[in-house]
Formats: structure tokens, C-alpha cells, sequence
């Protein structure tokens, strides 16, 4: 047994998907379709966030707004979020499941969990129309978290704590100290720390540094060094209690946070 009841895991970056990749080609197409040149680096920032409220931030980028405001004669919308939304959501529903491969370690990382009674999460920035393509990929490949909370489930999502509130209800998991929140982009983190869970920060594998495991295997290891100190330092500033490279790292956290208590 451990101290800890669950852990509750994000997705893309987390715990498929290395590198977050799914759905920043989206992103800059579905604005495409308006006439808006937005570019990866772009579509990257507001990561982790429900995909509206991400649309949302990519509006209010001075450089895209702009260009919204050149084409159509006013500043963006909440209404002109919805029209990019409404093309965005049917784009990644299309391509989420060609980008959920597991990450490496998350198997055996599972098995762990499992062997310490622990109850395993999950919480996304996906809505769940989108998640059902995942799901079944992620299945095959021996991942079936006991939960799933998405995007469109809650009044309300990340940064604020309802999704995390809502897998302790499901998971029948409490007090949140004996929770682990587990995620790659700063919004996730803000929901664990909402909460009042321990947040663990997933470095390598997720958004901030945004490279494929091919990628960073054929860069120095000053330049890969390089992006696991900023990706390490944005999940800090976020509130993570603790950041790691990738989930396959998280037995071993645990085996030390159990032997400091």
C-alpha cells in the first residue's frame, strides 16, 4: 500500500502523444480556414487548456487579433471564438486517434500504481467527442484509466479545480493530499494545485518542450538539457510540486516521496 490513493493523468503529453503534437496542426489550420496565419509556436502557448478557452487566447494574441480585426473589421469575438471552435473540435476528432500512442513507460508505470492499490485518473482539455477516438486506440495499447473527465463534462475547466473535484468523486479517492495530479502543460498543474493535490510535472514528453523522442535523441545534451530547465521551470511557476521527465519516472518519485515520510 501507499500513501497515495490515486493519480489522476492528463492526456496528450502525458500520457500519449509525445511531444503534444495532435493538436497544434489543428489549431493553425482551423484558423487557416479564416484567413488567419496563426503558427505553431502560437497555438502551443495556451496548451492544456478546454479547447474553447484555448481559441479564446490564441484570439487575444496582439499579432492574430490583428489580423482578425484587419479582415473583418473589429476585434475578435466570443462569437468569432465559437465559429473557429465549431471548425476545430470535427479537425482533432479526426486526427487525435493517429497521435495516441502511448508514451514510453506508461505500462509498467500502471502496473506499478496498480500493484500499490492506488486508483488511476484522468482529466483532459479534450472535449469528449474527441476523447472517444482516443480511447479506443489508448485501450489497445493497455491503458484504460478508471475515469475520464473532459473538457465539455463541467460547467467549468482547467485552471479551476472541478474536473480534479470530479475524479475524486468517481474514483472514491480523498482527502486531496493523497491525490497525485499528474500533467505536461501549466493549465493542468493549476487544476491539481486548485484542488489541493500533489502536482507532479511531466517535462520531456509534453508541450512546452514539443519534440518527438526521435528529436531529442539526435540533439546534444546541453540543447536537450536546455529544454527540460525551461520546460521544468514553466511547470514550477505553475505550482508542481514535483516535475519529471516522462510518467515512467513517477514509480520512482513515489518510492522516494513514501521513503521521506
Amino acid at each position: 500500500m501507499t500513501k497515495f490513493k490515486a493519480a489522476v493523468f492528463d492526456w496528450a503529453g502525458t500520457t500519449v502523444d509525445f511531444g503534444s503534437f495532435a493538436p497544434m496542426g489543428v489549431f493553425v489550420k482551423a484558423f487557416a480556414e479564416f484567413g488567419i496565419e496563426a503558427t505553431m509556436e502560437q497555438a502551443r502557448g495556451p496548451m492544456g487548456s478546454a479547447k474553447w478557452d484555448h481559441i479564446r487566447a490564441m484570439m487575444d494574441v496582439p499579432a492574430i487579433a490583428e489580423q482578425w480585426a484587419t479582415k473583418y473589421g473589429a476585434a475578435p469575438t466570443d462569437a468569432d471564438v465559437d465559429k473557429v471552435y465549431e471548425v476545430f473540435v470535427p479537425m482533432n476528432e479526426k486526427v487525435a486517434a493517429d497521435y495516441a500512442d502511448l508514451i514510453p513507460g506508461v505500462t509498467d508505470m500502471v502496473a506499478y500504481l496498480r500493484g500499490k492499490g492506488m486508483k488511476i485518473g484522468s482529466t483532459t482539455g479534450y472535449t469528449r467527442s474527441i476523447m472517444e477516438n482516443v480511447l479506443p486506440v489508448a485501450a489497445k495499447q493497455g491503458y484504460e484509466p478508471d475515469n475520464l473527465v473532459c473538457a465539455d463534462d463541467l460547467p467549468e475547466g482547467r485552471p479551476g479545480p472541478l474536473g480534479m473535484y470530479k475524479c475524486m468523486v468517481d474514483l472514491v479517492a480523498y482527502p486531496p493530499a493523497a491525490i497525485l495530479k499528474v500533467d505536461d502543460t501549466a493549465p493542468g498543474i493549476a487544476e491539481g494545485v486548485a484542488a489541493g493535490c500533489v502536482t507532479v510535472g511531466v517535462a520531456m514528453s509534453g508541450n512546452a518542450v514539443g519534440k518527438t523522442p526521435e528529436e531529442l535523441a539526435a540533439m546534444s545534451a546541453e540543447e536537450v538539457d536546455a529544454l527540460r530547465q525551461n520546460a521544468t521551470r514553466i511547470l514550477l511557476e505553475a505550482g508542481a510540486d514535483h516535475v519529471i521527465d516522462t510518467v515512467a519516472d513517477l514509480p520512482a518519485l513515489i518510492d522516494r516521496l513514501e521513503q521521506d515520510t
